[in-house]
């Protein structure tokens, strides 16, 4: 029997967990990344999650669940510095490139191409053609788009379906552990840290550090915080560097102008607890990015399907990205190992993930809707309540 060839357009991890695990069901498999750089610096902080050990198990990747930075509880601060409430949640927490760096390695280098900018696909019953930006093409049986957010094929077969803003940015930031004080090390390592001022929301937690080195001293802690902006004003500013050259709804760090980073400066000494207030300033290079939702009503069109953030995109309140992505891999190369024709195939993989997706995103969407709400008007907003807000967030990944 022919060897059935998998096409993946995006090399991060969603691509990299569909190259491995459709490799070990029997295909020939190809991934196409268009950066031409390394992406392991690429995220930052990530939950973890059994289901996400498991597939990198079965991919032959024997990660120690234990390596990452143990969390005990949730622990609300006041604007004060204040404890308001404290919850036990014991979790692991880990970092992005922790997940990325050995599914890249563990991959033959022969079936990685970098630099390779998707234009357009074709496809009819028979297969399904990859065109690129240099005129090459490539052709296979079945064409996976995990190419994210912006994604060229979903934007190709689903042009109707775009992101949409929700009203309110993320701002992010890390710093080495050795940069906190002895009483912010006490206080803020090994919990999760929230803050909630007025329309918005922080939280904070430790992390691995560089190449996921996990010693004592040698760990980082990390920083979110959402703050209202509207999409075409403040957003629009932010990612607007010093030469005014607008960069969209995101902007690199080293981009980000003095007077913006000064201004989140004066803003965290006024709204944050004091502690937390001292490690956003003490941020080499914070920078914010709009947050969106993406939902699509199909993940297969004849021979293409979509994958990870191609489909779905979960405001970060889930902390769900890369396990969505991992278990949309793992769904797929079962389906094409079970089932008795592709066709019937990519119609599990869609029955199965799209509820999944529509899932996860009806309960990012209910994380974040104070925050929507808040950017929506001046009026006066309800209070939140510390224990319920730290309760919602433990319970964010118990989707499915």
């Amino acid at each position: 029997m022919k060897q059935q060839r998998a096409l993946i357009v995006g090399g991060s991890v969603g691509g990299l967990f569909a190259a491995h695990l459709l490799r070990a069901a029997g295909w020939d498999v190809a991934v196409f990344e268009r950066s031409r750089s390394d992406l392991a610096d690429r995220g930052a902080s990530i939950g973890t999650r059994t289901d996400l050990f498991d597939i990198l198990k079965r991919i032959g990747i024997q990660p120690d669940p234990s390596v990452g930075v143990a969390v005990s509880s949730r622990l609300c601060l006041g604007g004060d510095g204040a404890s308001l409430c404290e919850i036990p949640s014991p979790s692991l927490n880990s970092s992005w490139d922790r997940i990325y760096r050995p599914l890249r390695d563990t991959l033959p280098a022969a079936l990685y191409q970098s630099g390779r900018k998707l234009e357009i696909i074709e496809q009819n019953d028979n297969g399904v053609t990859a065109i690129f930006d240099d005129g090459t093409r490539e052709s296979g049986d079945l064409l996976i788009a995990a190419d994210g957010i912006h994604s060229t094929v979903r934007n190709q077969l689903l042009p109707a379906v775009q992101p949409v803003y929700a009203g309110y940015v993320a701002w992010r930031g890390v710093i080495e552990e050795s940069a906190l004080t002895a009483d912010e090390h006490k206080l803020l390592f090994g919990r999760m840290a929230f803050c909630l001022p007025d329309r918005e929301l922080l939280l904070s937690i430790g992390m691995p550090g560089r190449a996921a080195d996990t010693r004592p001293g040698h760990r980082r802690y990390y920083w979110i915080w959402f703050r209202p902006a509207d999409e075409h004003g403040a957003l629009a500013d932010l990612c607007t560097d010093d030469t005014r050259t607008r960069h969209g709804s995101s902007i690199p760090p080293h981009l980000v102008r003095r007077d913006v980073v000064a201004a989140l400066h004066d803003d965290a000494q006024r709204v944050l607890a004091p502690s937390l207030a001292a490690i956003v300033r003490r941020t080499a290079q914070p920078f914010p990015h709009g947050v969106y939702d993406v939902e699509t009503p199909r993940m297969v069109m004849g021979r293409t399907v979509l994958l990870g953030d191609s489909a779905f995109v979960a405001r970060p309140h889930v902390g769900a990205g890369i396990t969505k992505a991992a278990l949309d891999a793992q769904c797929l190369a079962d389906a094409v190992t079970q089932e008795s024709d592709l066709a019937t195939a990519l119609a599990r993989y869609e029955r199965e993930r799209h509820a999944y997706g529509k899932a996860l995103i009806a309960r990012a969407r209910y994380l974040g809707s104070y925050l929507e709400a808040a950017a929506k008007t001046n009026g006066v907003m309800p209070k939140r309540q510390p224990e319920t807000v730290l309760a919602e967030y433990g319970a964010a990944g118990k989707i499915g």
